[in-house]
């Protein structure tokens, strides 16, 4: 049966007349006149009795009308919240990110194709953002979350990674822990100190340490060029790993596990913005990392 016939016939019921029906679903006359007589057909009875005062129904018509009419309606009334729905995600939405944080690149590429109507204000800082001072309506920060005027919805958990090009490793014979103490290192660190340092297992090093900076891809391109061994997030290492331009050295010795979440102010409810973009994130995000720590696997 179609159901675009039936939404005609059953306005046609409704206004009294064809040409109001038509008028109303803003269709052709003609067209609207065809399908319903083409609804006639397919359902093998008539329907309506058409004169000087309009459309009047058959007994059929009247039955067939009392059982679809509710129905043609309830989905009319479903089009319209889907359609309110949609025209929510329109307008600006203010994110903050990490400072060179790559992944989220192809993320918000990929949420822009899906609500196009949304215009990003991307912040980047290697700080958390203040977001009731800086008006960001959700921020993506690392490690723990302890400010309670923040909702933290938690993304994932990883670990970085030592790496190294192997060159470097085979040029300086590195075999175990103790070799990191000699040969050049370089840390991530938001307060580059002569504190910085890592902690593999349960023993820090801190004696190689030569470059301490507060930006990953620094690292990364530091590592690549055989100058250093570098930590790195396993997304940031996936490809170079895989290509063989980067070794994981001492996979064994776990490094601190590290957090991602999106957070937003507590006192504030969520948009509709706000709620796409977290649920967007979330389970894109979730499966992005667990590839690339498959990646990064020695």
């Amino acid at each position: 049966m179609d159901l675009n016939a039936t939404r005609m016939f059953v306005a046609a019921v409704q206004t009294g007349s064809l040409s109001a029906a038509a008028v109303r679903l803003k269709v052709p006359l003609p067209t609207l006149s065809r399908r319903i007589r083409q609804l006639e057909r397919d359902l093998r009875v008539q329907l309506t009795e058409r004169g000087t005062r309009g459309v009047t129904l058959t007994r059929a018509g009247m039955q067939f009308f009392e059982t679809t009419g509710f129905g043609i309606d309830a989905l009319l009334k479903a089009e319209d919240v889907l359609r309110s729905g949609q025209a929510q995600y329109a307008g600006v939405l203010r994110i903050s990110l990490p400072l060179s944080f790559e992944p989220w690149w192809d993320m918000l590429g990929g949420f822009q194709e899906r609500y196009p109507q949304i215009k990003l204000c991307v912040y980047t800082s290697e700080r958390n953002v203040d977001l009731r001072h800086e008006g960001i309506d959700v921020a993506l920060q690392l490690g723990r979350i302890v400010d309670d005027r923040m909702v933290a919805r938690r993304l994932v958990g990883y670990r970085h990674v030592l790496v190294a090009s192997p060159a470097f490793v085979e040029r300086l014979d590195i075999r175990s822990p103790d070799a990191l103490r000699t040969c050049p290192c370089a840390v991530w660190s938001d307060r580059p100190d002569d504190e910085s340092s890592w902690r593999l297992g349960e023993q820090p090093v801190r004696d190689g340490v030569r470059v301490a900076t507060n930006d990953y891809l620094h690292l990364r391109v530091r590592a690549l060029r055989g100058e250093v061994v570098a930590e790195l997030p396993p997304f940031l290492a996936a490809d170079a790993i895989r290509n063989d331009k980067l070794r994981v050295l001492f996979p064994e010795l776990a490094m601190p596990l590290q957090y991602i979440s999106l957070v937003y102010p507590s006192h504030r409810h969520p948009s509709s913005l706000v709620r796409a973009y977290l649920d967007y994130c979330e389970k894109q995000f979730a499966s992005f990392v667990t590839l690339a720590n498959h990646r990064g696997a020695p």
